[in-house]
């Protein structure tokens, strides 16, 4: 249990530093739209809570990168991949759960939670969260699937 908490906690920290490399940081720098999820987080809360502490969007972000999304993988995506295509390499499940994500996080979270238009209104930074959001589910199902980091720890 430990090392599946350990192979988690690491695929969901280094997944969210790849996505926010690219969404803040790559895509900007190549011309695109910069991702704001952490003014997205803060502006959902807002709309659940009402007035939320500075400080709470940055929070909400990290826990979602760090949890939400791996244990989503872990509990959901990989379970339902496995009972219906079971041969299907790990990486076409990571660009499906990519896109499961992108549309998690643009229509349901967005949209129907934050009140924006739907996909943002399908505009330069809704592209660049589709390609962000595959980016996580790639790092993340690697990191799961592979656990570089837990194999030679379970050697020794």
């Amino acid at each position: 249990m430990t090392r599946q908490f350990w192979t988690i906690l690491t695929a969901g920290a280094l997944a969210t530093v790849a996505f926010d490399l690219f969404g803040q940081g790559l895509a900007p720098f190549f011309g695109f739209a910069k991702l704001a999820p952490v003014g997205l987080a803060t502006g959902t809360l807002k709309t659940v809570f009402g007035a939320v502490p500075k400080g709470s969007g940055d929070i909400l972000h990290i826990l979602t990168g760090l949890f939400v999304y791996t244990l989503g993988y872990v509990l959901v995506a990989r379970p339902l991949q496995q009972k219906i295509v079971p041969a299907l390499p790990w990486i076409v499940t990571a660009v499906a759960y990519g896109i499961g994500l992108w549309i998690f996080a643009l229509y349901g979270v967005a949209h129907l939670i934050a009140g924006n238009k739907p996909f943002l209104g399908f505009t330069g930074i809704t592209w660049v969260a589709l390609w962000g959001h595959i980016v996580y589910a790639i790092v993340a199902v690697y990191l799961i699937e592979k656990r570089p980091f837990t194999k030679a720890a379970s050697t020794a």
